[in-house]
């Protein structure tokens, strides 16, 4: 068997994560048992969500635990299977974690076609990323045609679907980013109609500058000052969807209401959502995903650290919002 590598969490970070807080290691890879398969990984996604999981508070899901693999979303190539759905090099997605090899039950993995898209879209744009954005959106937002509709991190990977989804409606598309570079990209690539630099000093003018008939939706992934910014421009009966608080993840910045009468006065809806909760929405939103991204009418963009062992110091980048688009290990 091959020899596999990975990393585990050592340690709970105590306040801002560091790279001391993962242990790298190496032993050999497990066979795998009845109805399991054996998965070389070729990609490796980081996400946001995976900081918060690192903590010992109540979450969403489950804390990761200490020195096991930390956990994660992977693409990669069967080497061996003991399931009668997956053959050696079948190409898969799925829950391999952070390492090179992972050995799990079949049922956890899904076959991917990579002949019309890149494998590690499956992580980003047409993965779990591009269907929270498809389920904020639909479920929750209900953009309409001529409505204001607003995204922070709007080049990350879940923003860079949200506004092109959005646009798709007929609505118009204004996004929040970090720094000029990002705001163009949003603009020119991704088609958002206007996107507002939050690190700008007249941040709060110009966003009311982009937004002159207020905010119909917003698709919330960062809080703190930038949230605050949007709500005090909703409309009434807007929507908005709580996908992620970046902000708050390092303890930096928290996130609350700058007022809860806005809630009552506008008739607000706001709703914190999981996309794994929607099941009935996985298969319509990965469908439709994949089949823009193979005509060629989704865009996204990538940010690469080459090989395992940049997977740390990717991660605490990312918190830190120096990835652009999705950030990905590639590890073949």
């Amino acid at each position: 068997m091959p020899l596999n590598k990975g990393f585990v969490l050592a340690s709970r970070p105590k306040g801002a994560a560091t790279e001391s807080n993962f242990r790298l290691f190496e032993k050999e890879t497990d066979q795998p048992g009845p109805g399991q398969i054996l998965v070389r990984n070729l990609w490796m996604s980081l996400d946001p969500y995976m900081r918060g999981r690192m903590d010992e508070g109540r979450s969403y899901t489950a804390n990761q635990a200490l020195d096991q693999v930390m956990g994660g979303a992977t693409t990669g190539e069967v080497v061996a299977s003991n399931d009668a759905n997956f053959k050696p090099g079948d190409k898969v997605v799925g829950p391999g974690g952070w390492q090179l090899y992972s050995t799990s039950d079949a049922k956890f993995w899904r076959k991917v076609d990579a002949s019309k898209i890149p494998l590690q879209a499956f992580l980003g744009a047409t993965g779990m990323p591009g269907v929270t954005a498809w389920i904020g959106l639909n479920r929750i937002i209900h953009p309409k045609a001529g409505q204001t509709i607003v995204c922070s991190a709007a080049t990350g990977a879940v923003g860079t679907v949200v506004g092109q989804l959005a646009k798709a409606k007929g609505a118009r598309a204004v996004g929040i980013a970090g720094g000029p570079d990002k705001c163009k990209f949003a603009v020119e690539e991704l088609g958002y109609d206007a996107c507002v630099d939050h690190k700008a000093a007249d941040f709060a003018e110009q966003f009311k500058r982009a937004t002159p008939d207020g905010v119909d939706g917003l698709f919330e992934n960062v809080g703190g000052q930038p949230f605050q910014v949007a709500m005090a421009r909703m409309n009434d009966f807007g929507r908005i969807a709580i996908c992620g608080l970046i902000a708050s993840y390092e303890g930096a910045e928290t996130t609350s209401l700058p007022d809860m009468r806005i809630m009552l006065v506008r008739r607000l809806t706001m709703q914190g959502f999981i996309q794994s909760e929607f099941r009935d929405a996985q298969q319509p939103a990965m469908e439709e995903l994949v089949s823009l991204a193979a005509s060629g009418k989704l865009k996204w963009r990538e940010t690469i650290a080459d090989g395992l062992e940049k997977a740390p110091s990717a991660f605490l980048g990312m918190l830190k919002g120096k990835n652009f688009g999705k950030q990905l290990v590639k590890l073949a």
